[in-house]
């Protein structure tokens, strides 16, 4: 069918076919490894690193859990599926399973993938391994040939607003009165980085995970989210 030259209808995008769905089990980078969740393998571990930790539950639509044999029945009833599509996180520095994200929202006709479920122990969070993780996961959607990657969260959730825009996503926007989760309203804030972005951003993951980056006491010498802050074409207004 026809449209008028007059009309505007979107940049062509020539040749497109829509990628595949995660089609991986296992990636492992320099410092963290990635599995496809497993009740068995995974769950036991997963539940000792989360254990008295039941903060890291706050804003999600599940948790906390209150005996490992609950938290395995749930990974047991959730990590076989295709979407969402999850994974344990292994810190190869403590050697130990300390994580869980997972890719949701799967849509490869419109070349549009989510990352998302991310609950990183205590024992993770604001590691190098942690930043790998997400940028494993990252990587794998932009090869594979996804046009978009996003990340939701609850908009009262400040310190999720300030890892996506670290990881080089773009704020845009908060849809109101979203969803009800556990009882309560949840505005969402989205962020999305797209294909264009991500030779930048890839370049900005690169230099920023090499080890020359780190001092002798493993501190950072320039920060990710300053090396990304070229890349975002939006900034978030609730943390400026």
């Amino acid at each position: 069918m026809k449209t008028s030259a007059l009309i505007p209808v979107g940049t062509p995008v020539p040749g497109w076919t829509p990628p595949l769905t995660p089609d991986w089990d296992l990636r492992e980078g320099q410092y963290v490894r990635l599995e496809r969740l497993n009740a068995d393998a995974h769950a036991a571990l997963l539940y000792r690193a989360y254990a008295g930790h039941d903060g890291v539950w706050d804003y999600m639509a599940y948790g906390p859990f209150s005996s490992a044999a609950q938290y395995h029945r749930w990974v047991r009833d959730h990590a076989g599926q295709d979407d969402p599509c999850f994974y344990a996180i292994k810190n190869l520095q403590t050697g130990n399973w300390e994580g869980v994200a997972s890719y949701l929202r799967i849509a490869p006709d419109a070349g549009s993938i989510e990352v998302g479920h991310i609950s990183y122990s205590p024992a993770l969070q604001r590691t190098v391994a942690a930043t790998e993780a997400m940028y494993l996961m990252m990587s794998w959607a932009f090869e594979a040939g996804y046009r978009r990657y996003e990340w939701k969260c609850n908009a009262l959730n400040l310190a999720s607003r300030r890892a996506a825009q670290r990881f080089g996503l773009s704020y845009e926007g908060v849809f109101r009165q979203a969803m009800v989760v556990k009882g309560h309203n949840r505005d969402t804030a989205w962020f999305a980085a797209i294909d264009q972005e991500w030779p930048a951003l890839k370049e900005a993951y690169a230099a920023w995970l090499s080890p020359a980056n780190f001092d002798s006491n493993g501190r950072q010498r320039e920060s990710l989210g300053d090396m990304t802050r070229l890349v975002r074409v939006t900034e978030d207004p609730a943390l400026k």
